[in-house]
């Protein structure tokens, strides 16, 4: 019989470190194997950050960029656990510093593990490639809760990118991430983000394909947050069988060519 997959959980006060243990614990095939949250964090189901790591297979982490860079450092520089990543909000700085750690383990990174929002993300990059940036204007809108600190979301930055894909353009060269006073005509080309943040809205996304006669609206409405646990249990489960790298989704689900 093959022995469950040992997970650990990485910021496991947050809203989702609780979701991604209790779907551990209820997984036949995997165990969890400790949580842990920041150094100051005290609660009597926080377990010793480095017999968590020692004693797991993978760390699940939904927590903050800094929080992740460092879990990443320390898991290389011992070789393993391998990573699911679920933070966002990273900057430049700190993806280098997680490519350097995916040279020595594993690391799974994704704005968003839902199934349904990767397939969005395929279907985006197809309608912006058909649709010329002459005739239709792209739009990301995303909404979510008030405790949410970054905007646009990963989700929304992943979906744009895919666009940008779609369009074979640069999304940094095309990306409008803020409008307010008298900005002008929007530019050809430009993919808009817009944000709502409010209430416990779990996860909203949809992408406006906007033309001078037609409209064309591709969407993903976050229901529960037991969908991104899943998602991210199905990356834990393929990354412990693969190569030292830096993986999304895309990777997990077999997209990728």
């Amino acid at each position: 019989m093959t022995p469950p997959i040992r997970i650990a959980v990485a910021g496991a006060l947050g809203r989702m470190g609780l979701v991604v243990a209790e779907a551990v614990e209820a997984a036949p095939d995997l165990v969890l194997a400790g949580r842990f949250d920041r150094p100051d964090a005290v609660d009597s189901i926080l377990s010793d950050r480095a017999s968590a790591l020692e004693g797991a297979d993978v760390v699940v982490d939904f927590s903050t960029p800094a929080a992740s860079v460092a879990l990443a450092g320390e898991a290389a520089a011992r070789g393993g656990p391998a990573l699911v990543i679920g933070s966002t909000g990273f900057s430049a700085g700190e993806i280098d510093a997680l490519a350097e750690a995916a040279l020595r383990i594993p690391i799974v990174r994704a704005g968003n593990f839902s199934l349904g929002v990767n397939m969005l993300m395929g279907l985006v990059e197809l309608a912006s490639a058909a649709l010329s940036p002459a005739d239709f204007d792209i739009e990301v809108f995303e909404a979510h809760h008030r405790r949410k600190v970054d905007a646009p979301s990963g989700t929304a930055l992943m979906l744009g990118a895919a666009a940008a894909r779609g369009r074979g353009v640069d999304l940094e060269k095309v990306a409008i991430r803020a409008r307010d006073g008298i900005t002008g005509a929007r530019p050809e080309g430009a993919i808009g983000f817009s944000v709502a943040r409010g209430g416990g809205v779990i996860g909203e996304h949809s992408v406006l394909f906007a033309g001078e006669d037609e409209i064309l609206t591709l969407s993903h409405s976050a229901r529960d947050r037991g969908l991104f646990a899943r998602g991210a249990l199905a990356a834990a489960r393929w990354a412990i069988s693969r190569e030292p790298g830096a993986y999304d989704m895309r990777d997990v689900l077999g997209f990728r060519g």
